[in-house]
C-alpha cells in the first residue's frame, strides 16, 4: 500500500504531465488556425504575376503544409491517446512502472518539438518569400 506522501507525489507528477499535454494541445490547434491563414495567403492573389516560378513555389508550399497539417492531427491523436493511458500511471506501485509512462511521454515530447520547429521554419520561410513579392497597391487618394 502507498504511503499519503507517495501518493501525492504521484498525483503531482501526473497533474505536471497532464499541464504539458494541455500546452501542446493548445499549441497544436493554434498551428490549425495558422495553416488555414497560410493557405488563404498562398491561395489568394496579392503576389506579382511576373515572379519567376511562383506557382512552383506556391505548390511547394502547399504540399509542405499538407504535410504538416496530416502530422498534426497524427500527434493530436497520440496526446488523446497519452492522456488516456495517463490514467494508469495512479496504479503505479514502483519507480520502474513510473518510468514507462515518462519515457513515452518524453517521445511524444520531441516528436511534438521537432513538428513545432518543423512548421515555425516553414512559416518564416513562407513570410520571407510572400513578403517580398506581394503586389504593391498604390494609396488610394481622396482628391
Amino acid at each position: 500500500m502507498k504511503s499519503a506522501y507517495s501518493s501525492q507525489t504521484q498525483n503531482k507528477k501526473i497533474e505536471e504531465l497532464h499541464y504539458e499535454l494541455q500546452d501542446w494541445k493548445s499549441n497544436l490547434h493554434f498551428i490549425k488556425d495558422e495553416i488555414k491563414f497560410i493557405n488563404q495567403l498562398l491561395s489568394s492573389y496579392v503576389f506579382q504575376p511576373n515572379t519567376p516560378n511562383l506557382f512552383e513555389r506556391l505548390q511547394d508550399y502547399q504540399h509542405r503544409l499538407k504535410k504538416i497539417k496530416k502530422g498534426k492531427t497524427e500527434l493530436q491523436k497520440a496526446i488523446a491517446q497519452h492522456e488516456n493511458n495517463l490514467g494508469g500511471m495512479i496504479e503505479c506501485t514502483d519507480e520502474y512502472c513510473d518510468l514507462q509512462y515518462y519515457k513515452k511521454h518524453d517521445a511524444l515530447k520531441t516528436k511534438i518539438v521537432d513538428s513545432m520547429i518543423r512548421f515555425k521554419d516553414l512559416k518564416s520561410e513562407i513570410f520571407n518569400y510572400a513578403g517580398g513579392i506581394l503586389k504593391k497597391r498604390k494609396p488610394i487618394s481622396n482628391n
